[in-house]
């Protein structure tokens, strides 16, 4: 990965990819014309560990702000430096989509398969895959020879000075140990068997909802009938089972023990995420003024 691309990427969507597994294979990402809206239920969920994490648009606050300092850096060097596209707040993911399963506004249109970015998020990627062909003079005066040098180290210390950036590590690995945690809690293993018994009455065979989401069937371009008939089946079981209300709710329970047995390490990390989001958002106003 570029020095452009080690950007401050949200803990939960890493942990997302690597706990849900909601596909098996990769697909490129296009503008979705008309996507369909987040399902209220996906939208309002938050966990307590939430506050310790960026979300995803705060995520984009501090980069707006970092490359704004990084033009004027550049621009000091007579090098244009062309800022990324914003992206619309209403086309930021939720933090918590697909946690404990598929999402049922997406499940009928693109079964298992991932939405589309919308067009603001494509955008923004856009921007991002241009850097990466930039002439390496160019590189060299933004990044430095080592990606973490040049501009990008100017802006970030005239963003928070010697504050090191947020350290998500603590955040990763609690809220993987809660969600685990809390599958093997009896209230879920009841409801995930509830689960299992309402597909297998529709002839599918999973264990759980990840076990469906990340079906080597699903490996396909785009989602075919039976994925969205699955999917669909899916998401009607998880309301009869009462899957997320009943996940969420142990989830919650252990998320808070789990703070309390880490709350220096997870008060120092919520301390350094809050420092560059004020720090980021002080450099945007200022600039909007």
């Amino acid at each position: 990965m570029s020095p452009s691309r080690a950007r401050a990427t949200t803990a939960l969507a890493l942990l997302l990819l690597a706990t849900t597994a909601c596909t098996a294979a990769e697909h490129e990402s296009t503008p979705a014309s008309h996507p369909l809206p987040v399902s209220r239920r996906a939208e309002q969920l938050r966990l307590p560990l939430d506050a310790y994490a960026s979300t995803v648009a705060e995520t984009y606050v501090v980069e707006d702000a970092q490359d704004l300092l990084m033009r004027r850096c550049m621009n000091d060097l007579d090098l244009e430096w062309k800022t990324l596209p914003p992206v619309d707040a209403q086309d930021s993911e939720p933090p918590n989509l697909r946690r404990y399963g598929t999402d049922e506004s997406e499940a009928v249109r693109y079964g298992y398969h991932p939405r589309p970015d919308p067009p603001s998020v494509v955008r923004r990627n856009r921007a991002w895959d241009e850097r990466e062909a930039l002439p390496a003079e160019v590189r060299r005066a933004a990044y430095g020879t080592s990606g973490k040098g040049g501009c990008l180290k100017t802006a970030r210390h005239q963003l928070v000075g010697d504050t090191p950036p947020p350290d998500y590590h603590a955040f990763n690995q609690l809220t993987g140990t809660g969600l685990e945690t809390s599958r093997r809690t009896p209230e879920v293993r009841e409801a995930l068997r509830t689960w299992h018994v309402c597909m297998a009455k529709a002839g599918f065979d999973y264990p759980d909802p990840f076990a469906a989401a990340g079906s080597g069937r699903w490996e396909t371009t785009e989602p075919t009938a039976a994925e969205r008939a699955t999917a669909r089946r899916d998401v009607a079981c998880q309301k009869s089972a009462k899957l997320v209300t009943v996940w969420a709710a142990a989830e919650t329970r252990i998320q808070h023990r789990l703070i309390q047995q880490n709350s220096d390490r997870l008060r120092e990390a919520k301390a350094r995420k809050d420092r560059w989001l004020a720090a980021a958002r002080r450099v945007l106003k200022r600039a909007g003024d």
